[in-house]
């Protein structure tokens, strides 16, 4: 399986067909053949607004790609586990979180993985986040397994996360997306109109 859509350098655009998707090989190719500017790109908005307003703790970046938010939660502390079914976009990762020193690259472990197939750890992640990540019904379970009681889960994607999410284990976070322009992994740029889902997971015997 393919862990990862991608927007931009993370890869977004039209989403490659469901064939592809599963193809470790496509993404690969996508990443070695991708314009090397759109393999530097800012960091998801909504993770910010997101983090921005917790305390830095584990992080599970699902799908991380070229590592744009892996390293900027590492620069503010975090502890962060990113995931990536490429090696190519893990390279290209590790360079940009050397760039930034041993303190920050430091904080970053990177494993290359399939998400369908990838089991979290019993400690869990204070945050989990993924950013257009293929086939995401299939690796729900999974993300949503990897956050601890009173951890939160970001998914911007085009799929409702919260239809498949149980109300009485989640409370969703009130967040408003924008339609807003990146850049694609051929140097272009394209518009996304994402849906954002953010919830946090109720710990037991919470009201």
């Amino acid at each position: 399986m393919q862990d990862h859509g991608h927007e931009a350098g993370r890869g977004h655009g039209a989403h490659p067909d469901h064939d592809e998707v599963f193809d470790r090989d496509f993404w690969e190719n996508k990443y070695r053949t991708s314009d090397p500017a759109a393999l530097r790109h800012e960091p998801n908005p909504y993770l910010l607004d997101v983090a921005e307003s917790l305390t830095p703790g584990r992080v599970l970046d699902a799908g991380c790609g070229p590592g744009a938010e892996a390293v900027w939660l590492a620069r503010r502390g975090w502890e962060v586990t990113a995931i990536d079914i490429s090696s190519v976009a893990l390279d290209h990762a590790r360079n940009l979180a050397e760039e930034e020193g041993p303190d920050v690259a430091g904080r970053i472990t990177w494993q290359q993985a399939d998400l369908t197939a990838w089991t979290a750890p019993a400690e869990g992640y204070d945050l989990v986040c993924t950013n257009y990540v293929h086939a995401l019904e299939d690796v729900v379970p999974q993300l949503a397994a990897a956050v601890r009681p009173g951890g939160t889960l970001l998914v911007v994607d085009h799929f409702d996360i919260l239809a498949v999410l149980d109300p009485a284990e989640w409370r969703p976070i009130p967040l408003v997306a924008s339609p807003r322009v990146v850049p694609a992994f051929d140097g272009t740029e394209t518009v996304l109109d994402d849906r954002v889902m953010a919830a946090v997971k109720i710990a037991p015997d919470t009201p």
